[in-house]
Order: C-alpha cells, then structure tokens, then sequence
C-alpha cells in the first residue's frame, strides 16, 4: 500500500497545480485522474495491479498532508499497519479513510478521503477522443537538460515553441520584439508536424524530471500526450496547446 502511495503522490504532485486526485476501482482496475488548476495538464493513469482497498470512487485530497505521513519512514516503515477504512453510504462501502499506524500503535495519523458526490463535481471526466500522433520519441537526457539551460536564460516566458524541422524537434523561446532563443531538443525524429505550438515549460519540465520510462507525442491537433510507465503504474499526461 506505501508503495503505491509514494507512487501516485511522486507522480502527481510535482507537477503543481494538483491538489485532488480521483481515484476509480474495481476488481479488475485501479485507475486515478486529476486536472491542474489551471488545466494545462490532464492526468490519467492505471496501476499495474489493481488495489482491493480502492474498490469505489473516491478523492484524495491535501495531497502536501499525505505525502507529509508517508515520508515518516521511521514511524511508518515494513512493520507499519496501513489499511482503508470503509463507511457505508447508501447502501454501497466507500473508502473513507487511510489509517496509518506504527508498529507500536503509538503514531497514528488518518487520512480523510473525500466523497464520491464531491469529487465527481470538483474533478469532471475529460474524455480524450484521441488524435494522430505526427512524432512519437523518447526524449533525452541531454535534451532536457538543454531545456533546462535555455528556460533559465528566458525565465519570464512561460511557454515554449515546438518546430518541427530538418528532422528535429527544435524549441524556441520568446520572438522577434523580445529576448529570444533557440535549440534542438531531439535529433533523428521520423514524421511530420506542419504547425508549431506553445507549450507550458514549467509543468513539460517538471513531468520529464518523473522518475519513469517516458515517451513523447506530439499531435498537429494541438495536442502532447506524455506516457511514462513508473513499474508500478502507467500514467498518461496530456498537454492541451497554449495560447501565447
């Protein structure tokens, strides 16, 4: 259970802008969503193997609160009791809260979940109807870390500019009128890509510094999916073009 916790919270979490997560199960799935503030990214992932615990629908809030307890290894380590407490509403059991004891008994925390009546209303289902992928790559360490470099130099920028040409991904920061910069992200990516976009460096950076395999695609509907598999689940970030 800590593990797939830490999971979620590692994943979900620095990203920013997220404070709720919902979360989905049954006995075949285990599924989570979440939407930043803002909505430059949507968030959907399925774990490896479902978790009993999380039958129902149910939303985990005060993300900050939760991954606080979970970082009390001392207290919370293999010898540590962590359950989910159900309540019945309706009729139905829903997860209620996560209970967290040590070894001893002596260091309890619990954490409330919320309902499924109010996170269907605070988190609505984004349904993604899909789009053709014009580049599909795995991006680089030395990729990124060029990113990293040039959103230093342009800090007042919030976007970048995705080019495709030459065979390569280039990005671009701020225009003819301002401060402006430009490099290669990715050599050696086979496809196409007609329109150049703007995306959010901020939340495209902090989703490559996950821990994960990650790949990247690149939609001329206006569209980056992000799918990164963790070994505990597979997640999928999706980056709705921004307007400059």
């Amino acid at each position: 259970m800590k593990d797939v916790l830490n999971d979620i919270i590692h994943h979900t979490l620095p990203i920013g802008n997220i404070e709720l997560i919902k979360v989905t199960g049954t006995d075949k799935e285990t599924t989570i969503s979440a939407v930043t503030e803002n909505r430059t990214v949507v968030l959907n992932a399925k774990l490896k193997t479902p978790v009993s615990d999380f039958n129902g629908v149910f939303g985990m809030p005060s993300l900050e609160k939760l991954r606080t307890i979970l970082s009390f290894d001392d207290e919370y380590d293999g010898n540590a009791k962590i359950s989910v407490v159900t309540e019945n509403k309706d009729g139905v059991n829903q997860p209620s809260v996560i209970h967290f004891e040590n070894k001893d008994g002596d260091f309890v925390n619990d954490y409330r979940l919320m309902g499924k009546v109010l996170v269907e209303q605070k988190i609505k289902n984004v349904i993604f109807k899909g789009a053709i992928w014009n580049l599909s790559f795995k991006p680089t360490v030395a990729g990124i870390t060029r990113l990293k470099k040039q959103s230093n130099v342009h800090s007042e920028e919030t976007n970048f500019n995705a080019i495709y040409e030459n065979g390569a991904l280039a990005m671009s920061f701020g225009n003819v009128s301002t401060h402006a910069g430009k490099f290669v992200f990715q050599n050696g990516v086979s496809g196409s890509l007609t329109k150049s976009f703007h995306w959010p460096v901020k939340q495209f950076l902090a989703i490559m510094d996950l821990t994960g395999d990650k790949h990247i695609h690149i939609s001329d509907q206006g569209v980056m999916r992000i799918t990164l598999d963790s070994g505990i689940a597979d997640y999928e970030y999706l980056l709705p073009v921004q307007k400059q």
